[in-house]
């Protein structure tokens, strides 16, 4: 027997999460939302490690549903830290009256779906046992860490951790020699501000990073006025963009000339955002030569600032074009290693074979003696904090299996075979990966939220994708990303960093705008992929 029956269980208190846990209840149904955080914030919680912040403008990174709550908070810069961002979250959490249906530092163990009664059985790693009509699933894209990498890890001596796992405390790098293994988004925020608080510091760097500067300006007050003057537009804006982002592809390469194209491609990259990837030329994710000429341009601005060749070499990618990785933002990173105390070790052809007590030793026997390790090692992206969770459909039937052989879902909102389980975060959606998460996010809780309310006012207690929907999606989905450079890099955009994952685009890549109307079509045609009991 159930210790709690609810309506709906929400699984975690993110960006995500917060917000469906507002809907459904506004709709007046029992939910409660948990989290193994000990506070709300998801990715805003666990990645505290030094230097994290947004890379999307701050003023779109906002819930738009409700104007006081867009107004009433103000940033302090365009692209503001994590402490900042939790602070935010917080806010929401309290405006909002969310903190009393949250239950905090709990992890959700097993989810069974009951065919007799039509809904599910929750377990959590507290002894909890929650009946459920509903399991929202709200855990993130980047939620799953890739921990457990290298043999030997828990000899280290020193400190280990991993950036998604960073001490609340911090860590004090006063006299230390620091390892940072990974030079991603994340490594590369980590190297930029750490370097001179360490007395050593070693980046061991496996594939070279295309990277953009970062123009980050303090807001005063009618830096405030200005965003928030703009509510509406992003409103109309945000949803319909290619990437929920308030910029859009406007030019056509083939219509402009050579110098045209310089042109703008130096504006936009003196805007100091991600703009020269998510819109400047979309071509740029279709024409091998059109997105080799964008890659040079952006290789000719990190030589510029590099004065070594070994580094130029080792810094900056050849053999992959920009924008089929995820595009960091940085702050003077490639000076970093122009330092005394910085030194970047190649691992492509000499890997990490080991961590010992003293420090990390390669394939080649060389040891790295270290008193700090941080691992800026990635996620199982999209799909690895749902198959770490014991989720059981009809028949059955394990998620973990299911998505083991193959990543299916239906518009990234629900699996074929889990009825009632309904999705965000997850493969075949932009909120996988290339979207600003709030405007994703924002729209895939809105479409849970009248999903539900569609089957109170029918009369329907169970939804569940059909087979045949869940297929022409998949195909729309595959058909779109092959097209696409990313389904011809290897990166965690297609699961590639992680051992026997299922190769697929994780993404959907036809565009933000384009989703959200077909989910909209599909729920307007009276939820044609879908089915009712």
């Amino acid at each position: 027997m159930a210790d709690t029956t609810l309506d709906a269980l929400v699984i975690g208190a993110g960006v995500a999460g917060l917000y469906e846990l507002h809907l459904l209840r506004e709709q007046g149904l029992s939910v409660r939302a948990y989290d193994a955080a000990s506070g709300v914030g998801g990715t805003w919680y666990w990645n505290r490690y030094p230097g994290a912040k947004f890379d999307s403008e701050a003023y779109i990174y906002q819930y738009l549903f409700d104007e006081d709550l867009y107004r009433n908070w103000s940033w302090s810069c365009r692209f503001p830290g994590q402490e900042e961002i939790e602070r935010w979250l917080n806010y929401v959490a309290d405006t909002l009256d969310l903190r009393r249906d949250i239950q905090f530092d709990t992890r959700i163990d097993s989810a069974v779906f009951n065919e007799d009664t039509g809904r599910w059985l929750v377990t959590t790693d507290t002894g909890d046992t929650i009946d459920t009509q509903y399991v929202v699933t709200c855990c993130g894209m980047l939620s799953a860490p890739m921990t457990d990498l290298f043999p030997g890890q828990n000899d280290f001596a020193g400190t280990l951790v991993h950036t998604s796992r960073y001490p609340k405390e911090g860590i004090d790098f006063a006299g230390k020699r620091v390892g940072v293994i990974g030079n991603g988004a994340t490594g590369i925020q980590v190297v930029q501000t750490i370097a001179d608080q360490v007395t050593e510091l070693e980046v061991f760097i496996r594939t070279p990073q295309y990277a953009l500067p970062m123009k980050n300006t303090p807001y005063g007050p009618e830096d405030v006025a200005w965003y928030q003057s703009r509510l509406e537009e992003f409103r109309q804006n945000l949803p319909n963009t290619f990437t929920g982002f308030e910029y859009d592809f406007t030019d056509t390469w083939e219509e402009l000339t050579p110098d045209q194209r310089r042109e703008r491609l130096e504006e936009i990259y003196a805007g100091g955002s991600l703009q020269l990837w998510l819109a400047s030329f979309s071509e740029l994710f279709f024409d091998p030569a059109i997105a080799e000429e964008i890659s040079e341009f952006v290789r000719e601005k990190m030589r510029a600032r590099l004065k070594d060749s070994d580094l130029i070499e080792l810094l900056i990618p050849t053999d992959y074009s920009f924008g089929s990785h995820r595009v960091p933002l940085e702050s003077d990173y490639l000076e970093v290693y122009h330092r005394d105390n910085v030194t970047a070790v190649p691992v492509r052809n000499n890997p990490i074979a080991r961590i010992v007590p003293e420090g990390i030793v390669l394939e080649d026997g060389s040891l790295h003696e270290l008193d700090v390790i941080i691992m800026a090692t990635g996620f199982d992206a999209g799909t690895g904090a749902l198959t770490r969770i014991d989720i059981r459909g009809r028949d059955g039937r394990s998620l973990t299996e299911d998505w083991g052989r193959d990543i299916r879902t239906t518009m990234g909102l629900m699996v074929h075979g889990y009825p009632n389980l309904l999705t965000t975060a997850v493969p075949l959606a932009p909120s996988a990966a290339l979207c600003n998460m709030t405007t994703c996010l924002q729209h895939q809780a809105e479409w849970i939220s009248e999903a539900v309310r569609y089957m109170r006012a029918h009369g329907k207690s169970v939804i569940e994708p059909t087979a045949e929907g869940e297929e022409v999606w998949v195909a729309h989905h595959d058909e779109t990303a092959g097209a696409t450079l990313f389904s011809r890099t290897d990166s965690w955009y297609n699961g590639a960093n992680v051992p026997g994952k299922p190769r697929r685009v994780l993404s959907y890549t036809g565009g933000v705008g384009a989703y959200r109307q077909a989910t909209l079509d599909d729920a307007a045609a009276g939820y044609k992929s879908f089915q009712f009991s």
